[in-house]
């Protein structure tokens, strides 16, 4: 009669069946998982209280990859990283925000290696646009010690899990650990994320289109036609075109939705602005988890071997007929 489910699947509750269900389970993977959310709930309160907090603008540096750092980016890198270092099942980190790995000392070392955006989108942060967090996860392959560098240049081919969280009408994160995808909105009365939408899975064709249509000048005759056949087809309808310009938006609306993003490489950028570690790796794991497809246009994106933990990749994913139609045009130009 209270309108409150007092039997609610929270991801806390949720992760501890899974683990339960796993032989050999250490319940490390609970405590990641705990950890980024509790991660994701400091900064979407942080979000949603930036204007009244004094935390838009620009804090005053650049990142890694040449972005200027807003407040609430080195607001958020501090949450992911304290929570993920304090909680014993980590060993190393890397973040867009952090030049060089950041590994966890030696007595709280666990098995778990995260890479993650902090706060996708930063561009949108001050007019209120939805924005997101993005984070993969592999298990180191070396021995108990100093983490070596192969550990955190693994295929995404290798992850044991990824996800993203939302910050927009509502909180809502999306995680997988290679057993399908599953959905957790924040519920802020009780403070806990509740399981919402169990196996999420993308339509097998959509009718959206994703780009950055600015970039039009810069991109090859592969993107080029694509676009055009979907906006201008010979015959049906043509596809809607919906550019929030933040990934993680514009790949939850696409996993909900169907249809097909593109971030591609153009001649300014040949292998386009994304990350491979911590953005598109976490989202072809969560893409293909899903029954959708990730690709660069040549190869499948978690089949790359990264040689740095900064990489870019040009990304193209969504519904598995729209991508494989991109292919099949790709296939005439790219040699």
């Amino acid at each position: 009669m209270s309108g409150i489910d007092t039997d609610c699947m929270t991801l806390s509750r949720f992760m501890l069946e899974e683990q339960g269900r796993c032989e050999g389970a250490t319940g490390e993977m609970t405590q990641l998982l705990n950890a980024i959310s509790t991660a994701c709930k400091g900064i979407s309160s942080a979000v949603h209280r930036a204007g009244i907090s004094h935390l838009y603008g620009i804090a005053g540096s650049t990142n890694t990859t040449g972005d200027q750092q807003k407040k609430l980016d080195v607001l958020s890198n501090d949450l992911f990283v304290n929570q993920l270092k304090s909680c014993f099942a980590t060993c190393a980190l890397v973040s867009e925000e952090n030049e060089t790995v950041v590994e966890v000392e030696a007595t709280k070392q666990g098995k778990y290696i995260v890479a993650f955006d902090p706060l996708d989108g930063s561009s949108n942060i001050d007019c209120l646009v939805s924005i997101g967090s993005v984070f993969g996860i592999w298990k180191r392959k070396s021995e108990p010690g100093p983490v070596a560098k192969e550990d955190c240049l693994q295929k995404g081919r290798e992850m044991v899990g990824a996800g993203y969280c939302l910050f927009g009408s509502a909180t809502f994160i999306v995680i997988s650990t290679g057993c399908g995808v599953n959905g957790f909105q924040l519920d802020p009365s009780i403070g806990e994320f509740i399981l919402t939408d169990r196996i999420m899975s993308v339509k097998k064709k959509g009718n959206i289109i994703s780009c950055n249509e600015g970039y039009a000048k810069y991109w090859d005759k592969a993107i080029t036609e694509y676009v055009q056949k979907k906006k201008f087809p010979e015959e049906g309808t043509p596809y809607s075109c919906r550019y929030i310009g933040s990934m993680v938006a514009d790949v939850h609306r696409t996993i909900k939705y169907g249809g097909i993003f593109l971030y591609p490489g153009n001649s300014k950028s040949p292998q386009g602005k994304l990350r491979l570690q911590y953005e598109c790796n976490p989202m072809a794991f969560l893409i293909e988890q899903a029954g959708g497809m990730a690709t660069t246009g040549t190869q499948d994106v978690l089949d790359i071997v990264p040689t740095d933990i900064h990489e870019r990749c040009p990304m193209i994913l969504g519904s598995p007929d729209d991508v494989k139609e991109f292919l099949e045009i790709a296939a005439k130009h790219y040699k």
